[in-house]
């Protein structure tokens, strides 16, 4: 990892507050209306309009990724009758939500010129980090609700109560879960997110700011600029601490409200996120590509 001298990144040293995050609330407002957007399609929205076209009514039988938030899920016995999933009650109508937030969030971070000065490989891997929570911000911004549909998959006890062989359990398994959606207690983390920054009444500069703390991520492994990078998250941090004390004098737990909300985003684990708004559209195909596409046109 290299240090701050020793990084490319130009401007990596002598800039102040107003300049970098000067430049994320820039970037925000730099994303078009939604008029604006059906005039002239963004060719990002074509990739995603594409797959979304190709989708049909029935289920995706994708193999769900694995999910987060282990500790609570593990209170379920594994050998009970059931184990709690859920599915998208209005798959199209939410898929296509959140494919044209993903388009407005990945628009949102080539716009940050802070990000754009980064080498290639960080700016590759602070995208894979960070998609998932700032997918997950946009969709609280744009208050975007969804309803889920409980569904149950078939626990190790009733596959061996009913003589399924151990391969064949596998891939029913397998099939069972791309089909059930993924653990209700993570669409209940996602729901308990987007309730609080609504409770919280989160500003157009306030997401802005909180979107440039997830963006900077320094606990990614490899980074080459790292030091840069964590001045940028603690930039982010001090700049929204001072809107707040400034625009709510009177609510002095604001900024501790703020940080609470950031918690619960970064236990939001990204395959679940995939999982549950991008497999009905995209299928078997890796949401890293279609990321990648997306960002880089590759």
């Amino acid at each position: 990892m290299a240090t701050l001298e020793g990084c490319r990144c130009r401007g990596a040293s002598g800039r102040n507050n107003n300049s970098i995050l000067y430049s994320i609330l820039k970037s925000d407002n730099l994303v078009p209306t939604e008029e604006h957007q059906q005039q002239q399609q963004h060719p990002q929205q074509q990739t995603l309009q594409h797959l979304l076209n190709k989708t049909s009514s029935s289920s995706s039988s994708a193999t769900a990724a694995p999910a987060s938030l282990q500790e609570l899920r593990q209170q379920a016995c594994s050998c009970g009758s059931t184990r709690r999933r859920g599915i998208l009650r209005s798959p199209q109508v939410t898929c296509k939500a959140a494919s044209a937030v993903l388009v407005k969030t990945l628009r949102f971070v080539k716009n940050v010129p802070c990000f754009r000065e980064l080498p290639e490989d960080d700016q590759l891997m602070l995208i894979r980090s960070g998609w998932a929570p700032l997918l997950v911000l946009g969709l609280a911004q744009d208050r975007v609700d969804f309803e889920t549909t409980e569904t149950v998959e078939p626990s190790m006890l009733q596959r061996i109560l009913t003589g399924v062989p151990d391969r064949q359990s596998e891939v029913l398994a397998g099939q069972s879960r791309g089909v059930a959606g993924v653990s209700v207690v993570d669409i209940e983390a996602i729901k308990a997110f987007l309730k609080k920054c609504w409770s919280v009444d989160i500003s157009t500069k306030e997401y802005a700011y909180l979107k440039g703390a997830v963006l900077f991520n320094p606990d990614v492994e490899g980074l080459r600029c790292l030091h840069y990078i964590q001045s940028l998250r603690r930039e982010a941090h001090q700049a929204l601490n001072e809107h707040v004390r400034l625009i709510h004098r009177e609510d002095t737990t604001r900024f501790a409200k703020l940080l609470i909300a950031l918690s619960m985003l970064r236990a939001i684990s990204p395959p679940v996120v995939a999982q549950l708004f991008f497999r009905p559209v995209i299928g078997t195909v890796s949401i890293e590509e279609v990321l990648m596409e997306m960002f880089y046109g590759k």
